[in-house]
């Protein structure tokens, strides 16, 4: 049993670790990444003055969180798009257009949650 919880905690550590280093890449290399991290600095706080209960901070700060989330994956994939090739591929374009309209719902969803919580 000791055993198998040595390997867990180590196996926690690496997964930490590149974790870690997957954000510092994104934060490094994506410009669209570094701008959402500075909002999401001013919304984290700004949440807790907008909430009115638990529920709605979830709302507000998952709403956000998401976006990060999203904004990860499709620098992820524009990430795996470029190590292929720089060559123009219509499935290269289709799949960033794809992570970028991802991106751009999340925003929507972002304003929508924010705007509903706070007009009421």
């Amino acid at each position: 049993m000791e055993r198998i919880y040595g390997l867990i905690k180590r196996r926690a550590f690496y997964a930490a670790v590149n974790s870690w280093r997957g954000l510092q890449a994104c934060f490094k290399y994506e410009e669209a990444f570094r701008i959402e991290v500075a909002v999401t600095c001013l919304l984290f706080p700004l949440a807790f003055f907008v909430a009115e209960n638990p529920v709605e901070l979830v709302l507000l700060l998952g709403s956000v969180l998401l976006l990060l989330i999203v904004e990860l994956l499709n620098s992820a994939v524009e990430a795996a798009i470029d190590r292929i090739g720089e060559e123009r591929h219509d499935l290269s374009g289709r799949a960033k257009d794809l992570g970028s309209a991802a991106v751009l719902l999340t925003m929507l969803l972002v304003l929508i949650t924010w705007v509903a919580i706070a007009v009421q």
